[in-house]
């Protein structure tokens, strides 16, 4: 099994079987706001396998034909992952997800799509750590789609070194936008009332979370709802969903990891304007603004 489910600094996958997510930590957006108006048409769910297991993350449309996402939903993945753009996937259990015919081998041609969903080719960073290595974190990926979106503008991805814009003091007082298709943590309408990762609904949400700590290869922030600054944070599913900064709202981060088991507190996003993802991206027809 993948680094989606490690107990400890886990990337932000959901393990899409019915009434489970995966027991991992994380980075639904906690404390967020339900896009049901479609105002970020352009982030995605990607739905994928992995050792058997159906999975799901977040991702954002660069081009007609690119979503770019997290290298640890992509790393390992069987057969095609598949994208859909619509604002909300599923209300209530029983889930209409497309299943694969074949779990072991994950999607294939021989399973047929609903509307709305758009069948494509994993890709991971060559260079991806796996978590373990901070200098070389690397968590970055995409997903080619096999044909082009139409009537949905792509994001702009981030000027060269874009972050290092807001680097200390203003980091501190800077909030970035966050999109995903993650879990929603609240109380449970019965049994135990600590407010827990819900399967559903699978809807995407957007919040607004402040920057705390910039490095070379991670721009790490605030995850708590209860931050007067700004909003909550990222959970399982958000993972590879992105944040757009405040000031030119270019794709400048995708979500990475979290610290705990409840999605709370601090989040790890993996920076996607340094020259070493920004390089990469390039060998798929991606550029960035211009500096």
């Amino acid at each position: 099994m993948h680094a989606r489910t490690k107990a400890v600094l886990a990337g932000t996958a959901a393990l899409l079987t019915v009434g489970l997510v995966a027991p991992a930590p994380a980075g639904a957006v906690t404390g967020g706001i339900e896009d049901r108006g479609n105002t970020y048409a352009n982030v995605g769910m990607l739905a994928f396998y992995d050792d058997g297991g159906r999975y799901r993350c977040s991702g954002t449309l660069v081009s007609p034909t690119v979503v770019v996402t997290a290298a640890h939903c992509t790393a390992g993945t069987e057969g095609d992952t598949i994208v859909s753009f619509d604002p909300v996937i599923d209300e209530a259990p029983p889930s209409d997800l497309p299943v694969a015919g074949d779990t072991a081998a994950g999607y294939g041609p021989a399973d047929e799509l609903p509307a709305g969903w758009h069948r494509g080719t994993a890709h991971t960073h060559p260079r991806y750590s796996d978590f373990t290595d901070q200098a070389n974190w690397n968590d970055v990926g995409v997903v080619v789609l096999d044909e082009a979106v139409a009537g949905i503008a792509p994001a702009q991805l981030a000027a060269p070194n874009e972050l290092d814009r807001y680097a200390q003091p203003r980091l501190n007082h800077t909030a970035f936008r966050v999109v995903g298709y993650g879990t929603e943590v609240r109380q449970a309408d019965s049994g135990p009332q600590k407010p827990t990762p819900m399967s559903y609904p699978i809807l995407r949400r957007y919040t607004d979370v402040v920057g705390q700590k910039l490095t070379p290869q991670i721009l790490q922030v605030n995850g708590n709802e209860h931050d007067v600054r700004a909003g909550g944070g990222t959970c399982f599913g958000d993972s590879g969903g992105p944040s757009f900064a405040p000031d030119s709202g270019h794709l400048v981060t995708v979500t990475s990891y979290g610290y705990t088991s409840n999605c709370r507190y601090i989040d790890g996003l993996q920076r996607v304007d340094v020259p070493v993802v920004q390089s990469w991206l390039a060998t798929f027809g991606v550029t960035p603004a211009a500096g």
